[in-house]
């Protein structure tokens, strides 16, 4: 199961978290500026008022949604790593568990592309804080990837892939958004692992 827009019971939630909730579906699946705040008022069954007395401001919401957006996914998808990692044969290399886990969240209905690669390319020039987020954003998740690095490789050595890790995630993105077919996405991305994770055998040979 992947990271869902609109969790089960939502509707039910104080007015600030269906607001906020609405907001992540909205501005995910449409686009921030395609997603009017009167839609995120109306859908999510709030007043104006209560609208403004939890969020000054759209940017205010756009920021909130970017902060629920990066905790939700990184959550979900530390657990995906988790998971196939585990489930791989003894001594096989953990960066195998990239693969599987990316095709989970790349296959699913939900699926939009990088909320934060899409937030930027949106407002990146007119709302800073926009890019701050989505710069930790991606410094978290390359720290996640390093985790999947063997242990004995030298510190500076694992800082570089994981930041090559990232990349073949962020590419991988951008393909299946292009219209790649999911599967030859992830066969390439499992191929690109399994080369790097071989790399540090070939520097000691």
């Amino acid at each position: 199961m992947t990271f869902d827009p609109l969790p089960p019971g939502w509707k039910d939630l104080p007015a600030r978290d269906r607001l906020l909730h609405t907001a992540h579906a909205l501005f995910y699946r449409d686009g921030i500026r395609a997603t009017g705040i009167d839609r995120v008022i109306a859908e999510s069954g709030v007043t104006k008022v209560t609208f403004y007395r939890h969020f000054p401001s759209k940017n205010d919401l756009i920021c909130a949604y970017l902060e629920y957006r990066h905790t939700g996914w990184m959550a979900w998808f530390g657990d995906a790593l988790q998971r196939y990692a585990h489930a791989l044969p003894a001594g096989a290399d953990r960066t195998r568990a990239l693969a599987p886990a990316l095709a989970e969240w790349l296959g699913s209905a939900h699926f939009r592309g990088c909320a934060f690669i899409n937030s930027v390319s949106e407002l990146g020039d007119t709302v800073p804080e926009v890019l701050e987020i989505a710069q930790r954003h991606k410094r978290d998740l390359t720290g996640l990837l390093a985790t999947l690095l063997p242990a004995s490789v030298q510190k500076a050595q694992k800082a570089q892939d994981a930041q090559a890790l990232t990349l073949v995630v962020e590419g991988a993105i951008v393909r299946v958004q292009m219209g790649e077919p999911v599967a030859a996405v992830v066969a390439a991305v499992s191929r690109l692992a399994d080369a790097l994770a071989a790399a540090p055998l070939q520097r000691k040979g």
